[in-house]
């Protein structure tokens, strides 16, 4: 049993090298993966089934043909692609992952995130993550055009730069009380989560957090193969 965790690909129409990468990635890494976890912000932006599969639709094959030869694909959305929906999963095979959730490897429970939760100093952020959660305000932005719904993105996208260049990197970081509280809540001694940016792994007193990196000139994953160490690593692109 190995298992592979991503995080923060953050795939868009003007990045094509990153579908490639993750193509590339995906046929020579994860086909000897029985597990692949991607927590959240797999895309730059998703807005909409029916825009999405239509994008990113080499890379929705992809999926398709690694879960159709067995590697199990599990998928946690993040703050830039939660508008996924059931005609992704139905179209990749992918399975949908909470955010949290608790797996089990080597008899030791492990906490996953996608990060954002923890990011609690950042108030502005987390307003919005509360408005962009709630069913109702997803039901009306669907039922925009594809032009009204890529519009409004992009002007979320442009808000959320200029708020975040006037934001200190501390917080715009995970709360450090936040984490604890995370894992003292589920009884975990290690932490994956993703979202910062910032891959590192923390020691802590009570435990452990592995912090995946995001895909620039780079792609960054944690290999844990059954009953031996993990190693976070990292590769160009």
């Amino acid at each position: 049993m190995r298992r592979l965790f991503i995080a923060d690909l953050h795939l868009h129409p003007a990045r094509p090298e990153h579908s490639r990468a993750l193509i590339d990635f995906c046929q020579q890494r994860i086909t000897h993966a029985d597990h692949l976890y991607i927590l959240g912000d797999l895309f730059e932006a998703w807005i909409g089934d029916d825009v999405g599969l239509v994008t990113y639709a080499d890379v929705i094959a992809c999926f398709k043909q690694l879960t159709q030869s067995g590697t199990q694909i599990f998928f946690m959305v993040g703050n830039r692609d939660f508008l996924i929906g059931q005609a992704f999963y139905q179209a990749t095979g992918i399975q949908p992952l909470a955010d949290p959730s608790l797996v089990s490897i080597d008899n030791q429970d492990v906490l996953l995130m996608h990060g954002d939760t923890l990011c609690t100093d950042d108030l502005d952020y987390q307003a919005f993550r509360t408005l962009t959660r709630d069913l109702l305000w997803q039901q009306e932005f669907l039922a925009m055009t594809p032009a009204q719904r890529m519009q409004r993105a992009a002007q979320y996208r442009q808000q959320s730069q200029s708020m975040t260049a006037m934001k200190t990197d501390e917080i715009m970081d995970v709360n450090v009380d936040s984490v604890s509280q995370a894992m003292a809540e589920h009884g975990v001694k290690l932490l994956i989560h993703g979202h910062t940016h910032r891959p590192q792994v923390h020691h802590l007193a009570h435990g452990e957090r592995i912090v995946l990196g995001d895909w620039g000139g780079h792609f960054d994953y944690l290999n844990w193969p059954q009953g031996q160490p993990w190693h976070l690593i990292r590769e160009p692109i």
